[in-house]
């Protein structure tokens, strides 16, 4: 299958104010990510899809393909549907990989990658990994049936421990593999009820009808919302072994 990786990635973050362009390990966070991607077996071509020269200007300075897109989409999904459409929507599958997540795996977006393969009649496939403290707002939670099919996503603590406590709880892991039909029928849609509630993009697939399914993983990431996470990450990056393949 012809996979297409996108990473959107905006100057205008509010929590963290371009945190795209923060300096880890002498590397913009956003470069960290495209690097990390780039080590994929899988993936035949990477973009970073942005709203801003700046970042498109430091995406080349690192040799890191990018696409200048609309500063009017009302979320990263919106962004790299552009993407996608100008690159000719000649790809079987379409990967969302967060530019915030300077410490991706590239081994878990080949896992994603496989997974989506083997379940063709999934709309969309939405990687987990388990944690055990769950009450990080900033955290999206995942709830699943038995047949891997994603149920909700909150920002909540869920599911509540009403009658019994839980070991362990799944968390959003910013990979999303879209089929091409399902990412442009995302677009068209209105922003749903729950999206609005939760500020949950994927919410408005689910109201919308979207199959999505889950594939739980093992191994750890986490996306740089705030300055604690920022400083995680440098603490984290210079021991970490991917970093020593592209530094």
């Amino acid at each position: 299958m012809k996979v297409l990786g996108l990473i959107p990635s905006r100057i205008g973050s509010t929590r963290l104010p371009a945190k795209a362009l923060l300096p880890i390990s002498g590397l913009p966070l956003v470069i960290h990510t495209y690097k990390r991607a780039s080590l994929s077996k899988l993936i035949n071509k990477i973009l970073i899809c942005t709203d801003s020269k700046k970042i498109a200007t430091v995406a080349k300075k690192f040799k890191a393909k990018s696409v200048l897109t609309s500063q009017h989409h009302k979320n990263g999904t919106e962004r790299i549907t552009e993407a996608y459409i100008k690159e000719g929507k000649k790809y079987d599958l379409i990967l969302d990989i967060q530019g915030d997540e300077p410490l991706i795996s590239p081994y878990h977006i080949d896992e994603v990658i496989k997974f989506h393969e083997k379940n063709k009649d999934v709309d969309i496939v939405l990687p987990t990994l388990k944690i055990k403290f769950p009450d990080n707002p900033n955290v999206i939670k995942v709830v699943s049936n038995k047949k891997n099919e994603v149920l909700y996503l909150s920002r909540a603590k869920i599911p509540y421990e009403s009658k019994s406590k839980s070991n362990f709880f799944f968390k959003h892991l910013s990979i999303i593999s879209f089929k091409p039909e399902a990412l442009l029928k995302f677009a068209k849609a209105k922003k749903s009820r729950l999206e609005k509630i939760e500020d949950i993009e994927l919410l408005r697939a689910l109201e919308i009808g979207l199959k999505i399914k889950t594939v739980v993983l093992k191994g750890d990431s986490f996306s740089v919302d705030v300055a604690e996470d920022y400083v995680r990450a440098k603490d984290r990056m210079p021991k970490d072994k991917f970093f020593k393949l592209y530094k």
